[in-house]
Formats: C-alpha cells, structure tokens, sequence
C-alpha cells in the first residue's frame, strides 16, 4: 500500500457541516481508474476526486471525478473542492489571478471571488426544452399537474441534468418524489423565493432510480443559470439556495460577465491527513 495526502472540503457553506462534502486525494498518479471507482464507493460521498498533473500544457492540474457509481466528465462543487483543497496543499498557478483545471469535459477556469471560489460554467452539452413525454414523467413521479411545470429544459452540462421551474420556493420544498417512477433521470428543479428572502431561488437536485437527492449541486446550478439568465427568468446575479429540505443550508453565487456564466461559494476545509491505498 502507498500513503496519499488527503482532504475532505465541505462546499457552497461556510458551515463545517452545511454544504455538500467532497473527499479529494492529492498526488494520485500511482492509482488506476479501479481503484479511484473502489475509494468512490467506500466515501460514499455524492463525489470523490484525484489530483494528477495536467496533460494539457494550458492546465494547473488535472482532476478525475468519480460518484459511487461512475466517472463524470465534469461536476461543480468537486471542481470548487478540488480547487480549494489543491490550493491548500501549496498549489500555485500559473496565471495568478486564474487557475486552470483539465477534467473530463476539458479546461474549466476557476478565480477567486473575495472569500469565494467560482468556476466558469461550462458550454451545455444538451439544451432546448423537454420532451413531452419526460414532462409526463416528471410529473407523475413529483405528483405535480402539468400546470404547476412553469417552465422546463434540458440543461446537461456533462450529469445530464433536465430542469423545471415551479412557481414557487414552497412548491419546491413541499415535494417528495417518487424515486422509482423518477428512473433514469437526474432532475433539477427551481422555484421563486418570495421577496426579502436571501436566496432568489430554492433548488433540488433529484437523482432517479438512485434514491439520492444531492446537497448542493455546482452543475446543475450552473446549467440552470445558463438557461435562467439566457431565457431572461433571472437576472444576471443571483443567490441559489439548495439543500434547505436536507438541513445543509447551502448557497450558490452565480453571476453573469461578458457572456461567461460564473458559479460560486465559500469552501472549508474540514479533514486533512493521509490515506493508505
């Protein structure tokens, strides 16, 4: 067995135990994509990630970003973790005022906003809006009517997310899926806050089948954002809040400049130590 640095960062709170946790392993060149999958599952953390050295001479670092189930090409609260933790541990980038990640999905910029990290979303890679079919699903499986959908689009980003929009927060809040009826899908939905609220938004993030619903979700908040502010349904900043129904309290910064969707939180870092592997 080898010894890794390791990190466990909590992401989109500054609370310790708000957020969505993120299990990161620095220097893990010497591990194969089997291995990476065994740790993913053992974490059981919506995502684990492994630091290796950018193949990309435009890149700072290189990460791999694996769920229990598989490897995604792209995720954004590991990107802003990952971000965190390699920072932490002494990494420098090459531009000061950008750092470069190469993942799957290809380079993604993340900068510091005042305490804040952010990403810059990345292009979709699937958009326009549902098909009838899946709306049908989706209501059905959130014993919602047709009527109470007020707005829908595919927003996959590289999970491959599809999105609707209630008309309000509370709708939100109030729903309890029915996960097998929801299967195969990974479902965002949104909806208004009232004004005086410090959140513009209440979103939840629904994995079919899988009976998961994530904490706080970097992509498909950030694909939401896309289609929101690109749609004119939002402006072009705002505060997400996620994770309210699981007692996580999470908040999403996303903002709108010169035609680039940026994605943002706080991150603490809540373990550091070694792994044997």
């Amino acid at each position: 067995m080898s010894n890794y640095q390791f990190s466990q960062v909590n992401v989109f709170s500054k609370d310790p135990l708000g957020g969505n946790p993120l299990a990161v392993v620095h220097g893990a060149e010497k591990l194969d994509a089997a291995q990476m999958a065994a740790l993913a599952r053992w974490t059981n953390l919506s995502e684990t990630t492994f630091l290796l050295p950018p193949t990309d001479p435009g890149a700072d670092y290189r990460v791999r970003i694996f769920t229990p189930a598989r490897e995604l090409p792209f995720a954004g609260h590991p990107t802003l973790g990952s971000c965190h933790a390699w920072l932490s541990a002494g990494g420098r980038p090459k531009d000061a005022g950008t750092i470069v990640q190469e993942c799957g999905a290809g380079l993604v910029r993340v900068r510091q906003d005042d305490a804040r990290l952010e990403f810059a979303a990345p292009p979709l890679m699937r958009s326009g809006p549902l098909e009838t079919e899946i709306r049908e699903k989706i209501a059905q499986a959130l014993s919602l009517d047709a009527s109470d959908i007020a707005q829908h689009q595919w927003a996959d980003n590289g999970p491959g997310w599809c999105a609707v929009m209630l008309r309000s927060a509370r709708q939100v809040l109030a729903l309890k899926p029915d996960w097998v009826a929801l299967d195969p899908l990974k479902l965002g939905v949104i909806g208004p806050h009232d004004p005086g609220h410090d959140a513009a938004f209440e979103v939840r993030a629904f994995i079919g089948g899988a009976g998961y619903e994530d904490p706080v979700t970097g992509s498909l908040n950030a694909s939401l954002a896309q289609w929101l502010i690109g749609a004119g349904l939002a402006p072009t900043s705002y505060v997400a809040a996620q994770g309210t129904a699981l007692e996580r309290a999470g908040r999403v910064h996303l903002r709108k400049i010169e035609g680039d969707i940026w994605v943002g939180g706080h991150s603490v870092e809540v373990i550091r130590g070694e792994i044997a592997l």
